[in-house]
């Protein structure tokens, strides 16, 4: 369990909006050092400049979570100025949708990259640092916080792929758990599982590479995309919310972080199905209309 806050220092990929952005914040106010990283420019140059200015260290490096070097780059440069973190906030995702079969090879490679990639170099390069600094004083102590999605329990349909890469991520991060319970009682792990919550996410194609320009989206993920966009624009809870719920869990060492437990329900009737043996269930049984709705939309392509 941490208390302390103050004089840590933490992590925070996607920090330039969403929740990487109010993570930020609540570390500001508690006096913590900052490393800031995302991969959009000028998102990044404002959220920089508004933590800077509330007087904490701040580090801040635009770089492409999905590139083994340009994390390596970015752990080499944290250890330098600060050692090694005592927070690491896997954050950075992005959204995408449509029928699973009808998605792309780039597509796959750009969205996995990004939210599965991006969390295994946060892990890989950040946790044996962790352990180390523990080794070495039997007061020190970490966390590491992966974001996730209440997809990554469930497998809504016409977003096949954001799915896998998030199933992946809670995978991950309940093995992470586990094997560092095995070798310390100092560093932990939470896993961050938002439903519908405005964050930027929804937008992510402003961030899709460059080589992907000359694809044009099919009729599945325009309807997605339609069906995202109203959805997360619509959230109640706000992101700002959920950050704080981060650093609860934190600070309890909570593993498992909803925004929105009532969607547990759907996980209980999946995870039911399975122990039962029956098909999957109706993503859409407690929200049929949005099934309705969908369904049509797809059949009328």
């Amino acid at each position: 369990m941490i208390q302390d806050f103050k004089g840590k220092t933490a992590v925070l990929t996607g920090a330039g909006s969403g929740f990487g952005l109010e993570c930020a914040r609540i570390g500001a106010r508690l006096g913590m050092n900052l490393v800031l990283v995302d991969v959009q420019q000028d998102a990044l140059d404002k959220a920089t400049a508004e933590i800077e200015a509330t007087g904490v260290q701040v580090l801040s490096r635009r770089v492409d979570v999905s590139s083994k070097d340009q994390m390596e780059s970015l752990a080499a440069l944290v250890e330098q100025r600060f050692g090694a973190p005592h927070f690491v906030f896997n954050n950075a995702g992005v959204g995408s949708a449509g029928m699973i079969w009808e998605n792309s090879v780039r597509d796959w490679e750009w969205v996995l990259g990004v939210n599965v990639w991006g969390v295994i170099h946060g892990v890989r390069l950040f946790t044996p640092m962790m352990l180390a600094a523990a080794k070495k004083d039997p007061n020190w102590r970490g966390h590491i916080v992966n974001t996730a999605s209440m997809a990554g329990l469930l497998t809504p349909p016409n977003m096949g792929i954001y799915n896998v890469s998030k199933h992946a991520v809670v995978s991950l991060t309940e093995t992470l758990y586990q094997d560092l319970k095995l070798v310390s009682d100092q560093v932990s792990a939470s896993v961050l599982c938002p439903y519908f919550v405005p964050t930027g996410i929804n937008q992510s194609h402003r961030n899709r590479p460059a080589e992907m320009a000359d694809e044009k989206p099919t009729q599945s993920q325009l309807i997605g995309q339609a069906m995202t966009d109203k959805a997360v624009g619509s959230g109640k809870v706000t992101a700002a919310e959920v950050a704080q719920l981060v650093f609860d869990a934190i600070a309890a060492d909570r593993f498992y972080i909803f925004s929105h437990p009532r969607a547990l329900g759907n996980v209980r009737a999946r995870m039911e199905g399975i122990v039962n043996q029956t098909n999957p269930a109706d993503p859409f049984h407690e929200r049929p209309e949005i099934g309705v709705g969908l369904r049509a939309a797809l059949r009328a392509m």
